[in-house]
């Protein structure tokens, strides 16, 4: 997917206004493409401008962080981040020790980002309103109440069944059925 020229200069606004940026343009084309490459899923699904814009910043300041990570101008320490050339306020040592210090660098989370979360949440939404829709189709089958039940709750098929004065294996089949209505409605 290409980007429309509009979302490139909002992209390009965010990092210049990123106070990451002062003292490192040389990396812009770094910054840009990573936050290209880590905003493609969020462009395509967000409409709202300002919406877009919000996680977009996001997007940018993490983009910009790896960057710099990566081309080792910045370190991790106890209280943050800070450009290698800087040294932290509380170190105890004298400069003459740092000769000899071993450095560790701690790998950043990257598990879960800004576009994961959101791309979840959609999900999540829209399973929300599909088990809503179906059980108003079948209010009879107690779906909603059943999934609630179980997955919620955390309580067993045979337990639902006791609530709801049905047979383990209804509610077997209920939950079932309620799954592959659930995938109808992704496709």
């Amino acid at each position: 997917m290409e980007f429309t020229q509009d979302k490139i200069d909002l992209i390009e606004r965010i990092i210049k206004t990123d106070r990451k940026f002062v003292n490192n343009e040389d990396l812009y084309d770094d910054f840009f493409n990573e936050t290209c490459k880590r905003s493609v899923n969020i462009v395509r699904t967000i409409t709202s401008d300002a919406t877009l814009e919000a996680y977009l910043k996001k997007i940018a300041t993490t983009s910009i962080l790896n960057v710099l990570k990566d081309s080792g101008r910045l370190r991790r320490t106890r209280e943050g981040f800070i450009p290698t050339g800087e040294v932290s306020l509380d170190a105890q040592e004298s400069y003459s020790n740092y000769a000899n210090a071993k450095i560790v660098y701690e790998p950043a989370d990257l598990s879960t980002t800004p576009e994961d979360e959101l791309l979840r949440k959609e999900i999540l939404q829209h399973v929300i309103n599909s088990l809503e829709k179906i059980d108003k189709e079948e209010p009879d089958k107690n779906y909603l109440q059943i999934f609630k039940l179980r997955y919620d709750n955390g309580m067993t098929q045979k337990e639902i069944a006791k609530i709801l004065n049905l047979s383990q294996s209804e509610i077997s089949k209920r939950l079932f059925r309620l799954m592959e209505k659930v995938k109808q409605a992704f496709n």
